[in-house]
């Protein structure tokens, strides 16, 4: 039996630990803040053990796994952040989409550059923590500075699960532990509840770009776990077929659009329900 991971559990440990000052402190939005923290930990520790104990690499699972995701995703940025930004200043909400955007594009393409470096830990890992930890910042700002719905957070985090299982098959099949993982399924909430005591100025151009800029970063995350039924894509890679896999890939196609539409419309018909 391999040994749980010290990193994993020294992260879950802090989450615990910052979760417990949180609730005494005076923070706005404290009670939403730390249900997103956990939700986001407790969906990538499931997922993570479910997908380690399995070693399931089901194209369908990761269709539909990331489909739903992405689909929520998409349909909260939109919801529940753009408008906020375009309503603060409305060119100045623009540039910060754009910035958000690009800035994630860059990071992600600059950040597949850690596959050619000799890390102290796996790189999946290092990448799943230092994208958990810009998304908690972000997540934490918006909490920190507006009365903003939690179906929000939970809709960012739902990414979190299909992340988690993937990874943790491919951990558990290279020889390692997956409770490495409780690392960047802590990583939300530590980032999270510090940046929530940011406070932003009142300057309208200034919150519309911060506010922008989020819709960008997690529109650009979003857009990363819309489902790619294409030769060469991870949803092929887990095909358990030889040969010709066209015919098949066509199938998963109807339902990568099937499982966004379903994602997106879970979060507007909750948003509409509690509106």
């Amino acid at each position: 039996m391999r040994r749980p991971s010290v990193l994993g559990l020294v992260g879950a440990g802090c989450l615990l630990v910052l979760s417990t000052l949180a609730m005494y402190a005076d923070i706005d939005n404290a009670g939403k803040l730390l249900v997103v923290a956990w939700v986001a930990f407790g969906a990538m520790t499931v997922a993570g053990a479910l997908g380690a104990r399995t070693g399931d690499r089901s194209a369908g699972t990761l269709v539909w796994g990331n489909g739903l995701a992405a689909g929520a995703m998409v349909t909260s940025a939109a919801v529940f952040l753009l408008p906020t930004a375009i309503n603060h200043q409305a060119q100045w909400g623009g540039v910060g989409v754009a910035s958000g955007l690009l800035i994630g594009y860059g990071a992600h393409t600059v950040g597949h550059r850690l596959a050619h470096m000799d890390l102290p830990m796996d790189r999946t890992v290092a990448e799943l923590t230092a994208h958990a930890l810009s998304a908690g910042a972000i997540i934490g700002v918006v909490y920190g500075n507006m009365n903003v719905s939690l179906l929000l957070g939970l809709s960012i985090v739902s990414h979190k699960g299909p992340a988690g299982y993937a990874a943790a098959g491919r951990l558990v099949r290279d020889g390692r532990d997956w409770s490495v993982l409780l690392l960047p399924a802590a990583g939300v909430g530590l980032t999270a509840i510090a940046a929530s005591l940011v406070a932003l100025p009142a300057a309208p151009a200034v919150r519309g770009v911060v506010f922008g800029f989020a819709t960008g970063v997690f529109l650009h995350v979003a857009m990363d776990f819309l489902p790619r039924c294409e030769i060469g894509s991870e949803v092929h890679d887990a095909l358990s077929v030889d040969g010709e896999a066209h015919h098949i890939l066509d199938r998963l196609r109807v339902h990568a659009v099937a499982s966004t539409a379903v994602g997106g419309a879970v979060v507007l018909l909750s948003w509409v329900a509690i509106a």
